[in-house]
């Protein structure tokens, strides 16, 4: 790809507005440089100006830069083809060492290699959220995110995370990140913040890696409750009663939060939250149940694609518009009915759950353990789930085999309590029930949710 070449030579030899600079060398020349061999100081040089060249880049140089990358930089079909066929037949080791080599494109060993540079992790991590960005409307591009998956899979895997304590005394400058990245339940500012991290009865732990110090990759957000909530402005309410040590007997996860978009799909999740438990198993043993309080972010969008065919959930959706609690109370049995419907039976076409944080954390082999109406009114939370809230719950002996089950059959574990909500009630002699009188399938036909979601 020569076009290619002499197009990088040519952007990327320019400054802004100015001639080229003397005898700055294109960043194409500098990338071949590094990848032929060389010692380790004229390496971490090259490292270095090929990421100060890149970060001085507009979007259109990126995405050259990055067309350079996915074209000049790939693997050669004919050599892979010629080196699998001669492991084939041969199954010799130097054949699988070739066809090893064949099999990795020459740009994954310029990202291995520009990530010797003093601080180049964490410029990586933001290369690939631009990446992310590009492929938006270059999707082609999509290739070269797959380099960026396998080493930051092998970079970020757990064996180099470290599990830190946030709290009032942390950094500020770790704080304000905190402030910044909260992504489930914004905080508002550092009073805000302080009623997060200075009570007892309130912990936050991230997980950080040796090369990003100070840029935490996720954090969860942790409630010692007496019994297990349903109301997340019960949670981070002003002025609210500390409970004491001596009362609370569960661990609520009411936030989690991804930080660094440059690693979207690397997961950290999981881990955290096992290793969480684990802590505060250690050291707060009057804890014994551990559950989440969260958002149901796909419910509401779920609703709109079948409320044509449906005037009582239309009916529900315009009183959730109106953002009122008071409004929307005569609807809270029909929504608690079809959150259940939804977190259990909607399903995406590869069968798994629609809702994200449903994923997430049945992924996790946790159990859907109820659900909460007018759990989060806020306006996010009429926005994005009419105001329901759910608790996973991680019963640790049943973890792994919720989690089995899950990975097998893509079965989702939930309670007694969310599987009646599908059920139809008994009715009492005098024809009242228990609740509805039918199920929400025979008074909705919602039999068929899981096909439109």
């Amino acid at each position: 790809m020569a076009f290619f070449a002499d197009l990088m030579g040519t952007i990327f030899s320019r400054t802004t507005g100015k001639a080229p600079a003397l005898g700055r060398v294109p960043v194409t020349e500098l990338c071949e440089a590094l990848l032929s061999p060389q010692g380790e100081v004229s390496g971490m040089a090259r490292a270095r100006e090929i990421l100060a060249q890149y970060r001085a880049m507009t979007v259109d140089e990126k995405k050259a830069f990055f067309t350079h990358l996915a074209e000049d930089l790939d693997v050669d079909p004919e050599k892979l083809i010629e080196a699998a066929t001669l492991y084939r037949e041969s199954r010799d080791p130097a054949a699988f060492a070739r066809l090893s080599r064949e099999a990795e494109p020459r740009r994954q060993e310029l990202l291995r290699r520009l990530n010797q540079a003093p601080g180049a992790t964490e410029e990586l991590v933001r290369m690939r959220l631009d990446l992310l960005n590009l492929m938006k409307d270059t999707p082609e591009l999509a290739r070269i995110d797959q380099d960026f998956i396998h080493l930051f899979v092998s970079w970020f895997n757990r064996g180099f995370l470290v599990l830190r304590h946030i709290d009032w005394g942390t950094p500020a400058n770790i704080l304000e990140k905190i402030i910044e990245y909260e992504a489930v339940h914004a905080i508002n500012d550092w009073n805000d913040l302080q009623r997060r991290l200075r009570p007892t009865d309130r912990r936050c732990f991230g997980f950080f890696h040796p090369a990003m110090p100070e840029e935490p990759l996720i954090f969860v957000e942790v409630a010692l409750c007496k019994g297990v909530p349903g109301s997340i402005q019960w949670l981070l309410a002003d002025g609210r009663e500390t409970v004491k040590d001596t009362e609370f007997d569960t661990a609520v996860f009411y936030s989690i939060s991804n930080c660094q978009e440059g690693l979207r799909g690397i997961s950290f999740g999981n881990s955290l939250i096992k290793q969480v438990v684990e802590d505060l198993r250690r050291d707060l043993p009057q804890v014994k149940t551990f559950v989440t309080l969260s958002p149901v972010p796909g419910l509401t969008r779920h609703l709109k694609k079948i409320a044509d065919e449906k005037p009582e959930i239309a009916a529900l959706l315009e009183a959730a518009d109106a953002k009122d609690p008071s409004a929307l109370t005569p609807h809270l049995p029909l929504l608690k009915k079809l959150a259940a419907d939804y977190l259990v039976n909607a399903k995406r076409p590869d069968g798994l759950p629609s809702d994200p944080v449903a994923r997430f954390h049945l992924g996790n082999g946790a159990l859907l353990h109820d659900i909460h109406v007018l759990g989060d009114t806020s306006a996010n939370g009429f926005r994005q789930s009419c105001t329901a809230m759910v608790n996973y719950l991680y019963d640790l002996p049943k973890v792994e085999e919720n989690n089995e089950n899950y990975m097998a059959g893509k079965a989702v574990a939930a309670s007694k309590q969310v599987r009646a909500l599908l059920t139809q009630p008994k009715s009492s002699e005098n024809g009242e029930g228990g609740g509805w009188l039918e199920s929400p399938q025979k008074l909705l036909g919602l039999s068929g949710l899981q096909t439109k979601s």
